[in-house]
């Protein structure tokens, strides 16, 4: 029975398989594609780079709705199916306008699995794992952008200059395995309590998944359907997760990481690798970033999400000022590889392992899903934004400059951090909600 709460967790997870690998995938594909289709910067940053991130934002803000009234196993399904037309559409797409409105089908399966993946494993999970489990997430996120990496690595020059085509249809072959077994996960318990009043569907998927009584927990589970009946996402009760929640959304796209991930080649070859070696840098960028996910979702139940957003905060700002002192006096490549390695390491470990756990857990049940919908909203609008400049300020401005912006940011962080997120690791979720409402120290569980 401990073992199948880790399974469904494990198949939900591999929506950040595919969020991973769809949004890095098109990092191979920019290059041939700008030159395919020779359109201007903004367009490119716009139609080509960053549509998938608009359609992120319109996912993440409406993602919440089908996860309150279809559930969360539906909507869990009909992602799939969008990351598959996705793959298929970008793939065999014959303008760039054709291939941006595929590009932003993809862009919604992203930001609805952001919400709809944590909303569901958070409700699943047991105070005492929920942290690592949720995290299966997050690892999933970057094992599916390493796995992009390679792809796009091993891919180069198949098909000639279509080469991308194999790239972008490479996501295939992981949404079919997807969809194949997401029909085995059983629909979220609280959720059934919350909308269908199923009290017996309940027990009988708390039975599967809990070890001990599950009186208690369905006890406080009915008491907070109760409590919170009537309450509404925007209300004075949900100020400070409201806060929390988009506070460390924008924070984590402010760091840059999104920029360093999607122009991870067009970078290197600006620190003076050639083509074939940028992309081979990019591999090496997926592999430390899953490896320190890996220690951060290690860590999470153990030292906490405030912990490990510390540690990470204080990796991104020596990361981001290596970087920008490197590109500034004309370092070696190797120096700004190996910099900018230190700074996927920092978010390996702090702002990727807590990011999605952190918003799933801060929300009571009733708002859950529409909490999680506003977090990853600002989260991908920030991301968007982000984006869609950076095809203009890679060409505009000097990289030195740009990472000295985001280093600006990460300094923010840390005093947000360090003097205002509270600390959730241990806690039961309904639990949770009273301390939240009742204090806004840090949280000792």
């Amino acid at each position: 029975m401990k073992n199948l709460t880790t399974y469904y967790a494990f198949i939900v997870s591999l929506t950040g398989f595919l969020f991973g690998f769809d949004t890095v995938v098109i990092s191979g594909a920019n290059l041939p594609l700008k030159a395919l289709w020779q359109t201007s910067d903004w367009f490119h940053g716009f139609y080509i780079m960053s549509v998938a991130l608009w359609g992120t934002v319109i996912g993440a803000l409406l993602g919440g709705i089908p996860c309150h009234f279809i559930g969360r196993k539906n909507t869990l399904f009909w992602i799939g199916v969008l990351f598959l037309v996705s793959a298929v559409g970008t793939a065999l797409a014959t303008d760039p306008y054709v291939f941006s409105v595929y590009r932003f089908v993809g862009g919604m399966a992203i930001g609805a699995s952001s919400i709809a993946a944590p909303t569901y494993v958070s409700e699943i999970s047991q105070a005492y794992k929920r942290g690592r489990q949720v995290g299966l997430y997050q690892i999933n996120i970057v094992m599916g952008i390493l796995v992009a990496y390679i792809s796009n690595y091993l891919l180069q020059g198949v098909g000639g200059h279509n080469d991308w085509r194999w790239m972008l249809a490479a996501e295939i072959v992981p949404a079919i395995i997807y969809l194949a077994f997401i029909l085995d996960i059983p629909e979220s318990p609280r959720w059934l309590i919350l909308k269908r009043k199923d009290e017996p569907a309940a027990q009988k998927v708390l039975k599967k998944i809990t070890t001990g009584n599950i009186d208690p927990i369905l006890w406080s589970i009915k008491c907070d359907s109760l409590r919170s009946k009537k309450m509404k996402l925007f209300s004075a009760k949900n100020r400070l997760p409201l806060l929390l929640a988009g506070i460390i959304a924008v924070f984590n796209q402010l760091s840059g990481i999104n920029f360093i991930l999607y122009y991870a080649p067009e970078i290197m070859e600006k620190a003076g690798f050639v083509t074939s070696s940028s992309l081979l840098g990019a591999v090496f960028i997926g592999c430390t970033n899953l490896v320190f996910t890996l220690i951060g979702m290690y860590l999470i139940d153990k030292t906490g999400r405030k912990q490990l957003m510390l540690i990470g905060s204080i990796g991104y700002i020596i990361s981001l000022g290596l970087i920008s002192y490197g590109f500034y006096d004309g370092a070696s490549p190797l120096f700004i590889l190996t910099s900018i390695l230190i700074f996927i390491a920092a978010h390996g470990i702090g702002q990727g392992a807590v990011i999605w756990v952190f918003i799933s857990e801060i929300f009571p049940n009733k708002v859950r899903a529409m909490g999680q919908s506003f977090g990853a909203g600002v989260h991908w609008g920030a991301a968007a934004m982000i984006t869609l400049f950076g095809a203009v300020l890679i060409d505009n401005l000097a990289p030195s400059q740009i990472f000295l912006i985001f280093l600006g940011m990460m300094t923010l962080q840390l005093g947000f951090v360090w003097f205002i997120m509270p600390e959730t690791k241990g806690v039961e979720l309904e639990h949770l909600q009273n301390q939240l409402h009742k204090q806004k120290q840090p949280i000792q569980p």
